[in-house]
């Protein structure tokens, strides 16, 4: 039981932010062929609307090859049309359409995979605010503790290194006399003021 969730689960993957499974791995797991597949889809359309069903673009299966995600689901595929992908409840309905005897056994696996990975990822949302918080923490304790370090090493810097102690400033010897300013007349004599 634990080995075909966490098969599937290694099945579901994320584009546009929705968690989905492609056409040719339920196919896959519901034992029988992609085409087969594709075609009760099609003769039951109407029970397929876009939040079940959705057909990938090109960029979009690029990008899941390039992840690496899906390099093993597109082996029996024409690589010039894209995959179907089925949400959790496409994938139910996928079963329904089916109905052959390992679809149905195997659509408990499907929806209890799809119910570990929303757990995990609600989980994982509600770690988030914690995980911040922490790190704010660590990052104020540590901006303190580097205070504390640098003011530390500042001290034991002065005290192998002393800082030049300023000397005071030298008294001149002697008189000191202070001359007026002198003011010239035209003919460059030196007139003084108020004379």
């Amino acid at each position: 039981m634990t080995n075909a969730l966490a098969m599937i689960g290694n099945l579901i993957y994320e584009v546009r932010g929705i968690k989905i499974m492609l056409d040719v791995d339920l196919a896959r797991i519901y034992g029988v062929s992609t085409k087969r597949l594709n075609e009760q889809v099609k003769r039951n359309i109407d029970r397929f609307p876009s939040e079940f069903m959705f057909r990938l673009s090109l960029a979009e299966v690029e990008e899941l090859n390039r992840s690496q995600f899906a390099t093993g689901s597109q082996k029996h595929r024409d690589s010039r049309v894209p995959p179907y992908a089925f949400t959790e409840h496409g994938a139910i309905m996928t079963a329904n359409v089916l109905n052959n005897s390992q679809a149905v056994q195997m659509s408990v696996f499907v929806v209890r995979a799809f119910i570990k990975m929303r757990a995990a990822l609600n989980d994982t949302r509600a770690l988030a605010p914690k995980l911040a918080a922490l790190e704010k923490e660590l990052k104020d304790r540590l901006n303190v503790q580097e205070a504390a370090i640098v003011t530390i090493l500042q001290r034991v810097m002065d005290i192998i290194d002393p800082p030049p102690m300023l000397e005071p400033p030298k008294r001149r010897m002697g008189f000191g006399v202070e001359e007026r300013e002198a003011v010239y007349g035209r003919n460059g004599r030196n007139r003084r003021k108020g004379k």
